[in-house]
């Protein structure tokens, strides 16, 4: 279930900032026909801090009926309200998810105590398989190997890691430490051009935010790499290179992967909800210059 490619998909809004059902329904069908293993909706680019709990059930009762059991689906459900966090992964859990991916707190740096606690009250909470996510750019806190080694002991269904953090030493800690004990751990991957070094370090993927725009390219790589086609690899990475620049063209970085989703032919408004801001054509125009030099505005749509 969390592993090869999985895609934190764009929450799809229309102009008023309201959630496009029609339009997600497109955009879910395109991710799982170009072959991505996997969707997570309210991620951190599903806009799960802008979206109000009604808002979210509302998604999760829709993209459970969408995907109907194509690939697994899998809920962001952390936050700061640990009561609210309980409530939505039980609300998924009987929706017929497949997983919750649980962002650490953040906003206040909690020591490592706190953060365990927090972690164990929502697995004693739920059956759902449990991916911790870490983003200590956002949390001010590193789940570091000790940590998440203490939390798959105690709980079985903590199944997995999103390990978002730009250095590949600390994902390979994470896959020598955790996966020498509980092999079937999965470990993932957040920044995109990390896969190719997570896979050879032993890792399980990614679950990364350009496979919104160039689904094709990510699933192609694992054929590749399954292959050991290093010709069909290097092509690949480095159009995952270019296009890492698409995350610096919007702070934060939600509008520019929507921009890049719609200029490739996918017919949705790159809306975003307040306090982000909508693209200018200048940053519109930066996409498309960095689609074109990556060669996938034509392969794409």
């Amino acid at each position: 279930m969390f592993r090869g490619i999985l895609s934190p998909s764009i929450t799809v809004l229309d102009a008023q900032g309201n959630i496009d059902f029609p339009g997600n329904e497109l955009h879910i069908n395109r991710l799982i026909d170009k072959g991505i293993n996997g969707i997570l909706f309210l991620g951190s680019i599903g806009e799960f801090f802008a979206l109000s709990l009604e808002e979210k059930k509302e998604f999760i009762t829709f993209v459970t009926k969408t995907v109907n059991k194509r690939v697994p689906v899998l809920i962001g459900t952390g936050g700061t309200v640990q009561a609210e966090v309980i409530e939505l992964t039980r609300f998924a859990e009987q929706a017929g998810v497949d997983g919750a991916v649980v962002i650490a707190p953040y906003y206040f740096k909690l020591d490592p105590d706190s953060i365990y606690r927090y972690y164990a009250n929502l697995a004693r909470s739920t059956t759902l398989p449990v991916m911790l996510y870490n983003f200590p750019d956002r949390t001010a806190f590193d789940l570091g190997p000790e940590l998440v080694l203490r939390l798959v002991r105690e709980f079985k269904h903590i199944v997995a890691i999103k390990d978002t953090v730009d250095n590949i030493s600390h994902t390979r800690k994470l896959i020598q430490v955790v996966k020498s004990e509980f092999p079937d751990f999965s470990v993932l991957s957040g920044y995109d051009e990390y896969l190719l070094p997570n896979l050879m370090a032993g890792g399980d993927g990614a679950l990364s935010g350009l496979t919104n725009v160039i689904p094709e390219v990510f699933a192609d790589f694992m054929k590749a790499y399954a292959a050991r086609n290093f010709g069909k690899l290097a092509i690949a990475q480095a159009q995952i290179s270019i296009l890492m620049n698409l995350y610096e063209v919007t702070s934060p970085f939600v509008a520019g992967i929507k921009g890049a989703v719609a200029a490739v032919g996918v017919p949705i408004v790159p809306a975003v909800k307040e306090p982000a801001v909508e693209l200018t054509a200048l940053q519109s125009q930066t996409i498309r210059i960095l689609l074109d030099k990556a060669g996938i505005t034509s392969r794409c749509g």
